[in-house]
């Protein structure tokens, strides 16, 4: 039977060294974390079948939206409970209770009957990912010594990153060959084996015993959850106005300001609203939040774009993606080595000048771009991107003390999630806006359900509603409005841009322990 021993204190070997087994529990870890990437990106493939009333459940824009809000914002809420909860209760626990409530979600969304089915069994998804997230950075942070854990922290990034590029592959043959319920069942062997291989590697790790904070996390979902509804329903309606935006997104500006102020006056916060007192530690946060907003929010367009304007078929639009989790896969380990040799701030600079380019791409693409072209688009996006997040992760890592591993790491994937989330809302009111608008001039004849989107107006001449000369016009109107939601990911991007280099150091500082003053480190078995 495993014993759980006191980790030694920071001046020991333990703090040089790191866990003896470190590397066989990264790849565990790894193994598990992987069938929560693959199962989002295997939907963004998966969303114009979900779209068609026939091989699908007639999902509309707006649904197809939440299939992916209804998981991120449930993430996004219960990180930071389930952080501090995995921290006391021991993370490897926490990881086995997600990754069941995960299995069977994912089981059931496999047999969904319809749109709302669907998002109910999505949003279950999010609490099992909100349990098992914290926890595997948590664990990779404990077993490492700080000197070592950028180097895992990279590692940890590219394997999430092919992760994601695979799960569009995945899910391309499998909805070529089987009915779209197959892309969620592929989980459910996958979390079986994920199980057997913690039970038996992982060793557990237990930190601080803090008291979760029950209040502030309701108060942050309710904000969220409301404040993204009322953008949402902004796109859906093309307007600003109306009681069905203006209020929710009012009521969101202030549960969000309520959850402020709690979380400044009591002591066992959920997120200690001190550390945004560094600026290193909160321009990372800034940069984590705007480079997703923008990536999260264009991935989810470029979907149908490779699909419906180029004529795709699932597998070859996944085959596309593959670009971007190689970049990720090659440059995430080497990002440290890259800042040390030349210090954050040009690093930063560098990756977010590469990714500000693969956006302007965006906004020259047409429906006869060269497939190389495309190519090399997610290739520069994935290399911006290995050579951006793992050293700010890190940043916000390293500014918690080892024993809250599990509340960094929440803090961390919140900021990543609820930054996509919102790109993902707020540009798709861009995106929904502009191909409404040009739709109703190059084809005025469909019906307004057929202009909400590309996928509708698509839908609607695959019935035999409307002629097959139509979507000349929706192809145009489609790209039009891409390319002025590429422009507003770009000004998300330059704003980083801008944080980057007023914040960021231009020397990377010493591999040294956090300074501030800490208790003894979390607990971890050794057997």
């Amino acid at each position: 039977m495993a014993t759980t021993l006191p980790t030694p204190a920071p001046d020991t070997d333990f703090e040089d060294a790191g866990h003896p087994r470190r590397w066989l529990i990264l790849g565990v870890l790894v193994l598990s974390l992987i069938v929560v990437v693959l199962d989002n990106t295997v939907l963004n493939v998966a969303m114009k079948t979900l779209a068609d009333p026939n091989d699908g459940i007639g999902a509309t824009q707006s649904q197809l939206a939440w299939l992916i809000n209804s998981y991120t914002l449930v993430f996004a809420g219960l990180l930071f409970a389930f952080g501090v909860i995995g921290d006391r209760i021991g993370r490897k626990r926490m990881l086995l209770i997600g990754l069941v409530i995960f299995g069977v979600a994912s089981l059931l969304s496999a047999y969904a009957v319809s749109p709302e089915n669907l998002l109910l069994y999505r949003a279950i998804k999010g609490v099992g990912a909100a349990a098992m997230m914290p926890a595997t950075l948590a664990l990779v942070r404990a077993a490492f010594s700080h000197k070592e854990f950028p180097k895992a922290l990279g590692v940890w990034t590219g394997a999430v990153g092919i992760g994601s590029a695979l799960g569009p592959i995945v899910g391309g043959a499998l909805l070529e060959r089987f009915w779209w319920g197959s892309v969620f069942l592929i989980n459910v062997p996958i979390v079986i084996f994920s199980m057997i291989m913690i039970v038996f590697f992982a060793p557990e790790s237990k930190g601080v015993q803090g008291k979760p904070d029950l209040v502030g996390m309701g108060l942050s979902v309710a904000g969220l959850v409301s404040l993204t509804y009322g953008i949402i329903n902004a796109g859906n309606a093309g307007s600003w106005s109306g009681v069905g935006v203006i209020v929710p997104i009012v009521a969101g500006l202030i549960i969000l300001a309520a959850f402020v102020v709690w979380e400044r006056r009591i002591p066992h916060a959920s997120l200690d609203m001190s550390l945004f007192t560094n600026p290193r530690f909160s321009a990372s946060a800034a940069i984590i939040a705007l480079t997703f907003f923008g990536m999260m929010g264009l991935f989810f367009f470029m979907t149908f774009y490779l699909q419906i304007v180029k004529g795709f078929t699932p597998l070859q639009a996944g085959l596309l993606f593959l670009p971007t989790g190689v970049a990720l896969l090659i440059f995430s380990p080497l990002s440290n080595a890259m800042v040390n040799r030349f210090g954050p701030r040009v690093v930063g600079v560098g990756a977010l000048l590469l990714i500000i380019g693969s956006f302007f791409v965006v906004t020259m693409l047409d429906a006869d771009t060269p497939v190389g072209v495309l190519i090399a688009l997610f290739f520069v996006q994935g290399t911006g991107m290995a050579h951006l997040m793992p050293p700010a992760m890190n940043t916000l890592m390293s500014s918690v003390p080892r024993e809250k591993a599990g509340v960094g790491s929440a803090l961390g994937n919140t900021l990543r999630q609820v930054g996509g989330s919102f790109g993902v809302a707020v540009l798709g009111t861009v995106m929904a806006q502009g191909y409404r608008s040009r739709i109703e001039e190059g084809a005025p004849e469909l019906p307004d359900a057929a202009r909400e989107s590309i996928a509708a107006t698509f839908g609607l001449v695959e019935q035999g509603g409307a002629p097959a000369g139509v979507m000349d016009a929706a192809s145009e109107a489609f790209i039009g409005a891409m390319h002025t939601t590429a422009y507003s990911a770009i000004g998300a991007a330059v704003v980083g841009l801008i944080v980057v280099i007023l914040f960021f150091p231009t020397k990377r500082q010493t591999n040294e322990a956090p300074t501030p003053t800490r208790a003894p480190g979390p607990a971890m078995s050794r057997a």
